[in-house]
């Protein structure tokens, strides 16, 4: 058997090599997403020649058959962009097709989108130039390179709209997707306020305002849901006991399914009017009775640091 044919079938037993091709409107998110793929142990490259493509994927697969069937090939993730030397959708379109086709290969497009006033608000935050707009506004090179990439969003297998999202909100959607099953699960409890929006991301979302506002009482108005004394409040609202116990063991008979689902994180958050009492005492309670079930939560306290706001609370009592 020839030494070729022995790398080849190396190659095989360790089993397709996972290609992901990431695309999209530039200041969609594209090298945040290469970097949080680094951090899970892929190898990324980005803006690489898509005409040198099969070219890259034939030297992986060589140096892969160097090692053994245990030492598996780490996945490849491959960005590129309007500016990519050689850049054309249809043409692609058509190599990614052909190199689909390979048994070897687990090849997937995912493009990250996101609305053009949001594009033109973080091009004027960054005081970059659009590569294709020349001369003439953002807004112009932005249309130019959505409809350039029309056919590539049409085609790809995953589309994210990034319009909404922090960098951390899209690091985290990445995380969910391409963390290994394998690993434990991720457990992050945290507490926000309504008043200040929405965690765009999280999988359970529980609302405290149903229980006695703290910020009511003019001694622990400045204090916070990890003090003792607004705790000792919340505690004796008479709808708390039972609340909390059945949103305990929801959480508790919901993670193993979660697991075995393959879900790698799990965001769980509680939210009051600005994010400082209720919440945050709820979400140290959950999270205290997580790590006694035995898991390892991270606690997010998102408006904790917050200035507390007498016209978010709604005024002040007479």
């Amino acid at each position: 058997m020839s030494s070729d044919t022995d790398t080849d079938q190396a190659a095989l037993d360790q089993g397709p090599q996972r290609i992901l091709l990431v695309t999209g409107l530039l200041g969609a998110g594209k090298t945040t997403v290469l970097r949080v793929l680094e951090d899970l142990r892929w190898e990324a490259l980005d803006n690489f020649p898509v005409r040198l493509l099969e070219r890259l994927i034939d030297t992986t697969a060589s140096s892969a058959g160097q090692g053994s069937p245990a030492d598996p090939r780490p996945p490849l993730a491959i960005g590129f962009d309007a500016r990519t030397r050689g850049f054309n959708p249809h043409d692609i379109i058509e190599r990614v097709k052909k190199l689909s086709k390979r048994a070897d290969l687990e090849v997937t497009t995912l493009f990250l989108d996101c609305a053009s006033r949001e594009l033109e608000r973080r091009y004027n935050e960054t005081r970059r130039r659009h590569p294709l707009a020349a001369d003439m506004p953002v807004a112009s090179g932005i249309l130019a390179e959505r409809e350039l990439l029309e056919p590539l969003r049409r085609w790809a297998d995953s589309v994210i709209d990034t319009t909404a999202y922090s960098t951390n909100d899209l690091q985290q959607v990445i995380r969910e997707r391409f963390t290994p099953t394998d690993q434990p699960l991720t457990l992050t409890v945290s507490s926000f306020g309504f008043s200040r929006g929405m965690p765009p991301v999280a999988d359970l979302v529980f609302d405290m305002r149903f229980l006695d506002n703290p910020h009511w009482v003019d001694e622990l108005r400045p204090l916070t849901g990890r003090d003792a004394p607004v705790g000792e409040h919340i505690r004796q609202d008479p709808a708390f006991p039972e609340a909390y116990a059945r949103i305990r063991d929801l959480i508790l008979m919901l993670l193993p399914r979660y697991e075995a689902q393959g879900k790698a994180y799990v965001d769980i958050a509680f939210g009051c009017t600005g994010g400082r009492h209720r919440s945050v005492f709820v979400a140290e309670e959950i999270g205290a009775a997580l790590r006694a079930a035995g898991f390892s939560p991270t606690l997010l306290h998102r408006n904790l640091g917050s200035r507390a706001a007498d016209l978010i609370e709604g005024g002040v009592a007479s």
